[in-house]
């Protein structure tokens, strides 16, 4: 059994021959630019820098540990206009399993932000995210069937499997739509849709197998509703379709200003949690000290591997900070600008 799980584990590592799977973090909503290039923008403020640190299942095996960093810069076209443009980068590293298959993507982004209302915020935002992602593993650490001998396995038996390329880069991208507005009592909503890999990209160490990135088809929606002056009903959701796979993750937060002196000037403690469909229950704590929130969630495993794993999925903490800046076009000076929660 165990030569066999060798044997596996190096193809579909090594080759790429599985239905390879996006990064997909717990607290998705902290990084908009992986949900969709078009969601670019939707925060209060100038600037904003969204950051996560994630490691998984290391009750089953190696841990799998994810980092990423979005970073994003909102201005008005002109003094006079409510429209706006948004630039960033979305950069991500992500390193799984015993051979440390790695991959490590930089994103820049470009989104435009259409004003469709003169009398309250409500914006049609188009965005695009393309640049390169670098993939590469390290076979020192897999296992072969060849090195074990009379049952037994030592690093120091030879291998007849040779790997001519460790490493592949390639250019990948997205194109993302979305509509935000506010509805009646202080109501924020929004909704869009993404096509990611739409070039769908050769990701195959081995260059003479086709093994494309599979496509993969994005809905988002959010909805921020007051309860009272200083409590809020916070909804996200995501569904997607990639390699032949539906997925979906929602859910909810509730957020309690305890102190407020503006819109970007609060002191807020959120609660809540979300389920990742047929995979984790994830309960949410969320602190906002003024420019800065830090998030921290725990996924509870209820999938097919929740007997290895004992329930136990990962953490997940998340750090962000957003501001205004000191310029003539800041939205700070405007009356119209794309929905923030």
């Amino acid at each position: 059994m165990k030569r066999f799980f060798a044997i596996a584990i190096s193809l579909f590592s090594c080759f790429g021959y599985a239905h390879a799977q996006d990064i997909n973090f717990s607290q998705f909503y902290e990084m908009p630019l992986l949900r969709n290039p078009a969601l670019a923008g939707t925060y209060v403020g100038d600037v904003r820098a969204t950051s996560a640190f994630r490691s998984q299942w290391g009750s089953v095996s190696v841990p799998y540990k994810t980092v990423a960093l979005g970073t994003e810069v909102k201005f008005a076209l002109t003094q006079n206009s409510n429209d706006y443009l948004s630039v960033g980068l979305q950069m991500t590293n992500d390193v799984a399993g015993d051979s440390r298959l790695g991959k490590t993507q930089a994103m820049p982004l470009l989104a435009y932000h259409k004003s469709l209302s003169g009398s309250k915020d409500s914006y049609l935002t188009l965005g695009f995210m393309g640049g390169a992602v670098q993939q590469r593993f390290d076979p020192t650490e897999l296992k072969f069937d060849d090195q074990f001998v009379n049952g037994a396995y030592s690093p120091t038996n030879p291998t007849r499997q040779t790997f001519n390329n460790t490493n592949v880069t390639y250019w990948d991208a997205a194109v993302g739509l979305s509509y935000s507005t506010v509805l009646g009592m202080g109501t924020k909503f929004y909704t869009g849709v993404a096509y990611f890999h739409f070039t769908q990209p050769k990701v195959a160490f081995d260059q003479q197998s086709d093994i494309r990135l599979n496509k993969k088809l994005v809905a988002n929606v959010g909805l921020a509703a007051p309860t009272s002056e200083v409590d809020q009903m916070i909804f996200y959701a995501d569904f997607f379709y990639q390699g032949g796979s539906y997925q979906g993750q929602g859910g909810a937060m509730y957020k309690h200003d305890l102190l407020q002196y503006g819109d970007d000037e609060t002191v807020s403690l959120s609660a809540g949690a979300f389920y990742r469909w047929n995979d984790a229950v994830i309960p949410v704590i969320k602190l906002n000290y003024y420019k800065l929130a830090i998030g921290l969630t725990y996924d509870v495993n209820v999938s097919k591997l929740k007997v290895a794993s004992q329930l136990r999925g990962g953490f997940e903490l998340t750090l962000s900070y957003k501001s205004f800046l000191n310029i003539r076009n800041s939205s700070a000076e405007k009356v119209r600008c794309p929905v923030g929660f």
